[in-house]
């Protein structure tokens, strides 16, 4: 494999073995087959793993990232709807947050949380509002969290929903 393709492997694959922030190269463990580095690509071989635009997202983006899509499946939002989350936090806890501006000028939050358990799908609202789902309001979940699943499998990941392999 040609030495620049590999320099741009390790670049963007975030291989920090041959890669340091001081202005000599660093040596590699086979000095034998060392390539002599022009001092145009110096630069590039001082990046470390966090400089890098490929890099790999923390969990907290993938969140973020995630929620901005599930904010899309509800539609378009209402004029007074600021800010409009609905996520996957964990395993058995879905996250659905409105902000809305009221018609007094001031921002009002409204955040659900929705826990799976094997009773049901219990709805966790402020004040103490504790309701398992119901009816319609079952059903309209299911239907988010399948959709929610397909839109972040297809969008953010490339994968297929169902067989979960790349598409």
């Amino acid at each position: 494999m040609p030495t620049i393709l590999k320099k741009a492997l390790g670049l963007v694959l975030a291989d920090n073995t041959r890669l340091s922030r001081s202005s000599k190269p660093a040596k590699p463990a086979h000095t034998a087959s060392a390539p002599k580095v022009p001092k145009s690509t110096r630069s590039l071989l001082r990046l470390t793993r966090k400089d890098r635009p490929l890099k790999k997202l923390t969990e907290r983006e993938l969140i973020q990232l995630e929620s901005e899509i599930g904010a899309t499946i509800f539609g378009d939002k209402p004029d007074r709807v600021v800010r409009r989350t609905f996520f996957n936090l964990d395993k058995t806890t879905w996250i659905w947050h409105e902000e809305v501006m009221g018609k007094d000028g001031k921002r009002h939050e409204l955040t659900t949380r929705y826990e799976v358990q094997p009773k049901g799908i219990l709805k966790i609202q402020p004040n103490y509002q504790y309701n398992y789902l119901e009816g319609q309001e079952l059903q309209n979940f299911v239907l988010a969290v399948n959709e929610y699943h397909e839109r972040v499998a297809r969008q953010l990941y490339n994968r297929d929903p169902k067989t979960g392999q790349l598409v």
